[in-house]
This record gives C-alpha cells, structure tokens and sequence, in this order.
C-alpha cells in the first residue's frame, strides 16, 4: 500500500498534468478562435441538456418502481429486470451529471483567472472599470448556478441509494410477500424524486439564465 507521502505525491503530480493538459487545450482552442467564454457557454449548455435526461430517468424510474410494488401478476423475474435496468440507467446518468458539472468548474476556474488577470493590462481606467463589474457580475451568476447544480446533484445520490436497496433486495425475494412489504417505501421515493426534479428543473433554469448572461 502507498505511504501518505508518496500518495500526496502521486496525486499532486497527476493534478499538475491534468491542468497542464487543460491549459494546452485551451490555448488550441483559442487559436481556432474558440475561447473559454464559449467554452463555458457550451459546457453549460451540456449540464443543462444531461440534468433534462436525468430528470426524465429518474421520473421513468420512479414509475417502474410504482408498478413493481403495485404488481398484479406476471412475471417476476421479467419485473425484476426491467427495475434493475431503470437503476442502472439512472446510475449512468448521475456520473454523467457529476462529470458535467466538474467540466464547467474547470473551464469557469481558468476563464475567471485569466479575466482576472488581464485587468491589470488596462490603461484605461473606464475600460478597466467596466470589465471588472463584468466579472464581477458574471462570477456572482455563476456562483448562483453552480450551487443550484450541486443541490440537484445532492439530492441524487440518496434517491439513488434507495432505488438501489430496493432492486437488492427484489433480487433475492422475487415473490409477492416481499413485493407487497415495498409498498410503503413508494410514498418516501416518491417524494425524493419529487425534490430532485424540483432541484434539477431550478438548476436548469439558472443554466438558461447564465446562458443569456454569457451571450448578452
């Protein structure tokens, strides 16, 4: 097992090469005339249209559980499956969403550092002035769309772990009893997926804004 220094170590060394494979992406794009501004724009955008998909998987998820624990006959194993298949589903969906969000970090990181740092390139103090209350407004719009991000992106994981523990144990007592005993988790999942989609349809409207904000 690695020791803590040398993991530190490891870890420092692997960050240090993603960022400098990020900054020769950027600088590449730029010369194709393709700045972070639109960078960020179009990974916004990505956040948004990945959080629609989530949103409508978990929904679609939550009414294949509805109709498991209301089961009137069929086959079990046939219901079984197609939980399991929406849980997975939905797993893929929330690293997409978690992916997503960490590419808008990234590229939002390094856009506002270089905005940052050009202001000292000004001579005109009125043009110097301008851009900084640009900034200032865009980085506050940011803030308040990546925390509205990351609050749907909390509310995932618990409606996940529940759907999990149910498809687990399903899994191992395919029969009506253990069905029916599911019965009375559907009014908790029900309400969990109700906030994550009032969370993620916030978080997309906050996307939609700082679009506009972004283009303006």
């Amino acid at each position: 097992m690695l020791n803590i220094t040398l993991r530190a170590f490891l870890t420092s060394l692997f960050l240090l090469l993603l960022t400098g494979c990020q900054a020769a992406y950027y600088k590449t794009m730029e010369e194709f005339g393709y700045h972070k501004r639109d960078i960020l724009a179009d990974r916004v955008e990505e956040v948004r249209d990945t959080q629609i998909e989530a949103k409508e998987q978990f929904q679609s998820a939550l009414e294949q559980f509805s109709s498991v624990v209301n089961y009137d006959g069929g086959d079990l194993e046939d219901l079984y499956e197609e939980l399991n298949g929406e849980y997975q589903a939905s797993q893929k969906k929330a690293e997409a969403v978690h992916d997503r969000i960490a590419s808008v970090e990234n590229v939002a990181g390094a856009l506002f550092q270089e905005w940052e740092e050009e202001l000292d390139q000004y001579d005109n103090p009125s043009l110097r002035r301008s851009s900084q209350q640009q900034l200032t407004q865009t980085r506050t719009r940011y803030d308040k769309l990546i925390r509205a991000m990351k609050r749907a992106e909390a509310k995932i994981e618990p409606v996940l772990t529940t759907f999990h523990d149910q498809v687990l144990f399903l899994k191992h007592n395919l029969n009506a009893r253990a069905i029916a005993s599911l019965q009375g988790e559907l009014s908790t999942i029900e309400t969990d997926v109700n906030r994550l989609v009032q969370e993620m349809e916030a978080a997309i409207d906050e996307a939609n804004e700082f679009i506009k904000t972004l283009e303006s």
